[in-house]
């Protein structure tokens, strides 16, 4: 078993940094891991955290986990840091997400760590996105050395609540996650960790086995057996292990702590800030928190049976927004922190506002009201910003803008101002009774904060694809011209509204770039003596701790030297004459050195997304991305392009991946799938 120690001094202990430990598996394959284990550990055990994830421990994250594995490791816990199979540098290919032997593999992983030496046999399981959803699911398979999990922005149901589809719509997520994992599999081993006669050959499997993986993800267009495996909606009483779930507000994933917390029948808590995709010590938009105190208290009570009260916090911390007017980006957020100590809870009772002509009302409509039609430009949601505000790793302007662009293709019905502050905590929900003149279409519904000036802020919103109005399992058409009454679950908020503001349902038949588009212009026509929306409201907090967080604590950076500073671009470009318009991002990460290994890294994405304003079929998505790795005489790089369009009965999706050996072609291919539309 090759391994290569160094030892690092680091915070209040030193601590053993392991750059290289391979942890082999029954089939013979190896995973490679990056571990960190307090001095001492060989003669007084630890328990052992676990990150499990294929975004390449040795330069991928390294920056991330440099901060995070020795700051618990200077703390009392041993991090380990494995790359999953066909990733980084460990053996194997990888075949899709949270694949079955992905599971298996963790158990194994899991069942080794507990033998080891420096371990006491205790293993935590903690990870943001990927490494939320391997936990949860791992979890479900009841390894017995794993104690307890740290979940952060992940998902309890594949199909619902991911970057594939949401509300029965193809986001176009599908596409800009699948290009990056498409480039994840395409990229080589380190010949440092594998040997100099090897990563070639290892290399050249990987792009042997490389999928167009969006294609799989499209070949399930609704709910089947493909999105329930790894959905833990699918059987919440498999998990026996306590579960802290987190996530922010700006992120994709918030649904998932409320689920959570609400259906776990284990100790189960949940954070929920105004963070974007990102480890809440390093939230933005802030204020980040010392989340890796957190993350101890949490270890202490199940890894190590210190007794510090973590069961009775709150079942939910969150983050309660102030109001603030619509910008694309937020180095911070206004708010303050509610501690609800159980939810579901009492406090937080539906508000029913009805549909009027034109107005929202907590009276309902004393007559038939006529219905209102809308067939929306294609580029309604060109201001609703990204699903999910990754922020591609860095800080970018993702969020949405002020929504009065989107509104005017849009219906609309306000609220009149409000005579006092009203404060939403969980989810809304809109029902409405609509008809579309299609077999197909979907409705889009946003919840506006409509302020004094005028500015319009989204906070909150929801998508239905109508042939999906009886259930996501099975598609039916609809009968043009009939009114089919449908609830739009919007997503979970935590938000203060001031007096004198006035809130707004906005409904759409296009959501541009988000969605991709219904195969022809829908004209919906909505009748609003059927419709209403009911907020959460919360009638009060009196009684209820305020939680505090302390400033955030890591461990010291990684040292990098930038040789070429990085940008990022984002542009909405229209021409007049065709009425296209196109939605760009640039991302250029400059160049720059890992200093302790020596690797020089280059990264770049761009990704466009293009349509016609009256014309759904002239939409495109395109993904290009470029990594570039060197180190005395080792030069590699990788470039990969996916694309999507679509007519009126197909998806056609292309990719293409080329590799570079020391600046010669290595290995090239493409892919062309042809894939039919299940009523979207």
């Amino acid at each position: 078993m090759a391994s290569t120690r160094a030892v690092v001094r680091d915070t209040r202990r030193q601590v053993e940094h392991i750059e290289l430990e391979w942890i082999p598996l029954s089939d013979g394959r190896r995973l490679a891991a990056r571990l960190t284990l307090p001095l001492g550990a060989r003669a007084k055990p630890v328990p052992a955290i676990l990150e499990y994830i294929p975004y390449r421990r040795r330069d991928g994250t390294r920056a991330r986990d440099q901060e995070t594995m020795f700051w618990f490791s200077a703390n009392g816990y041993a991090y380990v840091r494995v790359d999953i199979a066909g990733t980084g540098d460990s053996d194997g290919l990888v075949e899709d997400e949270y694949v079955k032997r992905e599971q298996d593999d963790a158990l194994e992983i899991i069942e080794w760590l507990s033998r080891q030496r420096w371990c006491s046999g205790s293993v935590g399981m903690i990870g943001i996105s990927w490494g939320g959803f391997n936990g949860l699911q791992v979890a479900t398979r009841r390894p017995a050395a794993l104690k307890a999990v740290v979940s952060i922005c992940s998902t309890v149901d594949r199909y619902h609540d991911d970057v594939h589809y949401m509300g029965g719509c193809l986001l176009n997520d599908n596409l800009d996650w699948g290009g990056a994992f498409f480039t994840y599999g395409a990229l080589p081993p380190d010949p440092a960790m594998v040997g100099d006669r090897r990563w070639r050959k290892l290399w050249k499997q990987r792009l042997e086995g490389l999928h167009a993986y969006p294609a799989t993800w499209m070949r399930h267009q609704c709910r089947d057996a493909f999105w329930k495996h790894g959905s833990v909606i699918e059987n919440y009483a498999a998990i026996r292990t306590p579960v802290l779930a987190v996530s922010g507000w700006a992120d994709g994933y918030t649904a998932a702590v409320f689920r959570l917390v609400e259906n776990l029948k284990v100790p189960c808590k949940g954070i929920v800030g105004p963070w974007g995709h990102k480890y809440p010590h390093q939230g933005i938009p802030g204020p980040a928190i010392d989340f890796l105190g957190e993350c101890k208290r949490w270890w202490d009570r199940w890894l190590k049976d210190v007794d510090n009260g973590v069961e009775d916090d709150p079942d939910l911390r969150l983050y309660l927004q102030n109001a603030v007017s619509a910008a694309p980006h937020f180095e911070r957020r206004e708010g303050r922190w509610l501690g609800i100590p159980d939810w579901p809870t009492t406090r937080v009772q539906t508000h029913t506002l009805y549909f009027g002509e034109g107005t929202l009302s907590a009276s309902r409509p004393r007559r038939k009201l006529e219905s209102r039609t809308v067939c929306s430009p294609q580029t309604t949601g060109l201001a609703g910003g990204e699903w999910c505000a990754y922020a591609l790793g860095k800080v970018a302007p993702e969020l949405a803008l002020d929504q009065r662009e989107d509104d005017a293709g849009s219906l609309v019905f306000d609220s009149e101002p409000l005579k006092q502050e009203l404060k939403l905590v969980g989810q809304p929900v809109v029902k409405l009774r609509v008809a579309a003149d299609q077999p197909h279409g979907f409705v889009a519904v946003r919840l506006n904060d409509v302020h004094p000036d005028g500015n319009v802020t989204r906070i909150s919103y929801g998508l239905l694809n109508l042939c999906h109005r009886n259930t996501h399992a099975k598609a039916a058409r609809l009968v043009p011209g009939r009114s089919y009454d449908v609830s739009v679950p919007l997503t979970e908020l935590a938000q203060r509204i001031p007096r004198g503001h006035r809130l707004r349902i906005a409904i759409s038949s296009s959501y541009w770039p988000m969605v991709w588009p219904s195969a022809q212009p829908v004209t919906l026509t909505v009748s609003p003596h059927g419709c209403s929306v009911q907020l959460p409201r919360l009638d009060r907090e009196s009684g209820w701790s305020t939680p505090e967080f302390g400033p955030p604590h890591k461990a010291r950076a990684l040292d990098v030297t930038v040789e070429r500073s990085g940008k990022e671009y984002r542009s909405v470009s229209h021409n007049i004459e065709t009425g296209e318009a196109v939605f760009s991002v640039s991302r250029d990460d400059g160049e720059f050195v890992i200093d302790d290994i020596g690797t020089r890294l280059h990264y770049a994405k761009q990704k466009s997304f293009s349509i016609q304003r009256s014309d759904p079929r002239s939409a495109e998505s395109t993904i290009e991305t470029q990594v570039h790795y060197r180190r005395d005489k080792w030069n590699a790089r990788v470039e990969t392009r996916t694309q999507l369009r679509a007519s009126g009965k197909f998806f056609v999706l292309t990719a293409s991946v080329r590799a570079y050996d020391n600046d010669r072609e290595f290995f090239s291919r493409e892919f062309k799938h042809r894939l039919p539309r299940n009523h979207l």
